[in-house]
């Protein structure tokens, strides 16, 4: 069965999908036409970012209703394409002069949570213990 009844695996394969540490990420600001593939968007990644799609570098994009994003990036042997579409709700995505903003990689797995990332709530450290 496949699904989120099937268990402990789930967890262990959404896990394996985070970014690296020290991975770096690229979000390309603005609207992004959602039809195109690896192809197309290695081209904005290339041409509009100014950075190089083959460098190990994630790029996400997302498009005009916020609620799908993509995310490319080179592992050294080809080149993939994450693709995930939120049930309710949309990305937080931000506009920017330069069109591009960096994130960490964990700014991008709460992203991808659906997790406002520019103000996430910390939790308060205990005073006292006890």
């Amino acid at each position: 069965m496949i699904g989120p009844q099937s268990g402990p695996m789930l967890q262990q394969a959404v896990s394996a999908l985070g970014p690296p540490a020290g991975v770096r990420v690229w979000l390309a600001c603005g609207r992004t036409d959602m039809r195109k593939g690896m192809d197309g968007l290695a081209m904005l990644a290339q041409q509009v970012l100014n950075e190089d799609p083959f460098g190990g570098a994630v790029f996400a994009f997302r498009g005009r209703r916020g609620g799908i994003i993509k995310l490319l990036w080179y592992d050294g042997q080809g080149v993939c394409l994450y693709t995930k579409r939120l049930e309710r709700g949309h990305f937080v995505w931000p506009m920017s002069e330069t069109g591009r903003v960096a994130l960490t990689p964990a700014q991008l797995s709460m992203l991808l949570e659906g997790i406002d990332w520019r103000m996430p709530q910390r939790v308060r450290r205990p005073e006292l213990a006890g």
